[in-house]
């Protein structure tokens, strides 16, 4: 309870529950919004705080599960805060501009992605050498374009399990693509969009920079949890493993040792002077074992 009031007094303090104006609002948020103040909406910090709980458990769960998140925000108050949070946990993001078929078209997009990777690899180990300067300025060029929009899902080979939007509303296109694909999707969103649209609605104010940064990095928070948790699953399996092995090998050579003194025993047993032919007739050819089965034979 104390965390909560405590998580409740940060969200406050970040401004968190300033909505839009009243005129602006969606009547899909009124279950979210806790009055109205000077024609503005006020966002209920309880609600905020349980759709915040929810939606980061969430979250971890999906990280837990070796899935990826792609942390979407477009508008200027969020592109460093989701820059920097995605890079803290190794997911992909867009912070550029949303382009069209990003998701839909996705191999497309994968092709563009690897062609900036292949013009990255030739700059740098000096295949373009023999080309003139104006072509491989007109290349780098390219490259840094390319780099700006498509830089946040370079390392991303499929398409996401989830989307995290800030400002539903802006990224209509982002959440459009992922809801045709059924992809999950985590937004905050204020009082003038529908939170219907999102599969985890955070209402909250999503133009304040304070705002945006306070509810990513508990997201983000949440995300390293379930990463950590899966790291220290897989360490303790790999453990486990180990063991068997260990146990495997241990007695594949206790058998073997057993079996080698078994021979070992036969050999001496029959191999004496005038013996069955042990290890003495091969070291004489000549006919040193006279006995039965010699080497005249």
């Amino acid at each position: 309870m104390e965390n909560n009031t405590s998580l409740q007094q940060q969200l406050l303090e970040a401004g968190v529950h300033f909505g839009h104006l009243k005129k602006k609002w969606n009547p899909k948020m009124l279950p979210y919004i806790f009055a109205e103040k000077k024609g503005i909406h006020i966002i209920d910090l309880n609600r905020t705080v349980e759709c915040l709980q929810e939606t980061a458990a969430a979250m971890k769960q999906i990280a837990r599960s070796g899935k990826k998140i792609l942390f979407v925000g477009t508008k200027k108050q969020a592109k460093d805060i989701v820059n920097e949070c995605a890079k803290r946990v190794n997911m992909p993001f867009v912070t550029e501009r949303w382009l069209g078929g990003m998701l839909t078209n996705f191999n497309t997009v994968r092709k563009s992605v690897k062609k900036m990777q292949s013009i990255e690899k030739m700059l740098g180990d000096g295949s373009f050498d023999s080309i003139t300067k104006k072509e491989r300025l007109t290349l780098t060029r390219d490259k840094e374009k390319m780099e700006k929009v498509l830089g946040g899902i370079a390392q991303l080979g499929r398409v996401p399990a989830a989307l995290f939007i800030v400002d539903i509303g802006h990224e209509h296109i982002a959440l459009a693509e992922a809801k045709r694909l059924g992809i999950t999707t985590f937004g905050i969103v204020d009082t003038n969009c529908d939170p219907n649209k999102v599969d985890f609605a955070i209402p909250a104010n999503d133009d304040a920079t304070k705002s945006i940064a306070i509810l990513a990095n508990y997201l983000t928070a949440a995300i390293a949890e379930g990463l950590a948790e899966r790291q220290a699953a897989k360490e303790e399996e790999t453990e486990e493993l180990s063991d068997d092995e260990k146990e495997r090998k241990a007695a594949r050579l206790e058998a073997e040792a057993q079996a080698e003194g078994g021979r070992g025993g036969r050999g001496r047993g029959a191999g004496g002077p005038g013996g069955a032919g042990g290890g003495q007739r091969r070291r004489t050819p000549s006919g040193g074992g006279r006995g039965p089965g010699g080497g005249r034979r």
